[in-house]
């Protein structure tokens, strides 16, 4: 219930831009409580900007709709995406280096690292997300944000530049999830996308999958690498 609450607040959101709390309270039928640990929710999640009594929505810029693709997908299978990080979490250990990309399955364990007691990571990542979010992180941490061309549908940086970076990165342990999860193959239906993780993959020393379970059983335009290719496949 409060899964499908937060997306109808989303949508919600969309038609109206700004609302205030006491507004959501009445159209849902809700407490006070209840309300506001929906809005810290998708606050966490970037999809809406709290403000004094209410919130906005975060549009995209003009003439995309990337942004409110990438809002909604936050909050769509989010309990299976925290399922299949949690799992994911017990393989990272003390000192790694992490590569973290910009699906928001991967995001989900971004936040959970958050609350960990690791001490020293480095975190290379290609998602706007989580550098936005790194200063939650603990102090001592090191974050690599990848430079090149924006992607609003995908919320992330992708295209030349980026991968010119990967090259002088080792990367001990990859994180990266998929639109699609068959029999044998991995994929996704963004090309460039697909060359930052084909990229990532070859040069990690370990590599894993975090796909909720939607994404088993269906399979994207290009494709990633063989299921063989990951040392684990996390779902949830």
């Amino acid at each position: 219930m409060e899964k499908l609450r937060t997306h109808l607040i989303l949508e919600y959101l969309k038609k109206c831009k700004t609302c205030t709390l006491t507004e959501l309270m009445e159209r849902f039928g809700v407490s006070s409580a209840t309300i506001h640990r929906d809005v810290a929710e998708l606050a966490r999640r970037d999809a809406v900007e709290r403000v004094r009594g209410g919130l906005i929505f975060r549009s995209p810029p003009p003439g995309r709709d990337g942004g409110a693709e990438y809002a909604e997908r936050v909050v769509t299978n989010r309990a299976g995406k925290v399922a299949a990080a949690q799992k994911a979490l017990a393989c990272i250990t003390e000192g790694d280096i992490l590569f973290l990309d910009s699906s928001t399955t991967v995001y989900e364990l971004a936040v959970m690292l958050v609350k960990s007691d690791i001490a020293h990571l480095t975190i290379v990542t290609n998602s706007v997300s989580i550098i936005q979010n790194f200063r939650k992180m603990p102090a001592h941490w090191v974050l690599i944000g990848l430079g090149g061309t924006y992607d609003p549908q995908l919320n992330s940086i992708l295209g030349a530049a980026a991968l010119a970076q990967l090259a002088e990165f080792n990367i001990t342990k990859a994180f990266v999830s998929a639109f699609g999860v068959n029999e044998h193959d991995v994929t996704t239906n963004h090309e460039r996308q697909a060359e930052i993780i084909r990229k990532v993959l070859a040069a990690a020393d370990r590599r894993y999958l975090i796909a909720d379970r939607s994404k088993i059983g269906r399979t994207g335009l290009y494709r990633l690498a063989t299921r063989s290719a990951f040392n684990a496949i996390f779902t949830g």
